[in-house]
């Protein structure tokens, strides 16, 4: 048998193995909605209600929710989160865009449990949302 023949079943095996591999982390996806806020509100680390009010009465970071969000992303440390009515989500994709913050969204990507991190594989703003005013 040639050596051409040998490596034909070799290289079949390698490519099932590695199209298994991307079927299965591809079934671990999952489409997470929420909006776009930052860890800093959304994790009580200087708001009361999980949300932009009482930054927004101090008239310090901006007149909208989406101000907030870049304010205290940008200036106070926080970062970009999903957040829903229940649930807060790390995201390990900090590229989001101003026209993003405190926008609602669909979040394509695995979560990981132990983290509570969304791998961002994609993020959407949902057609004709507009942004939060009150978080």
């Amino acid at each position: 048998m040639t050596r051409t023949k040998r490596s034909i079943p070799i290289l079949g095996s390698v490519l099932l193995a590695a199209a298994s591999v991307l079927l299965t982390h591809a079934s671990d996806e999952k489409v997470f909605k929420g909006y776009i806020a930052d860890s800093q509100c959304a994790m009580n680390v200087h708001s009361l209600s999980q949300s932009h009010k009482e930054m927004l009465q101090s008239k310090s970071v901006g007149s909208t929710a989406a101000d907030c969000v870049w304010y205290c992303v940008k200036q106070r440390g926080g970062r970009f989160v999903l957040q829903n009515k229940s649930k807060v989500y790390k995201l390990d994709d900090q590229n989001i865009t101003k026209d993003m913050a405190a926008k609602k969204v669909r979040v394509t990507g695995t979560l990981d449990p132990q983290t509570n991190t969304i791998h961002v594989r994609t993020i959407e703003i949902e057609p004709d949302e507009q942004p939060r005013s009150d978080h």
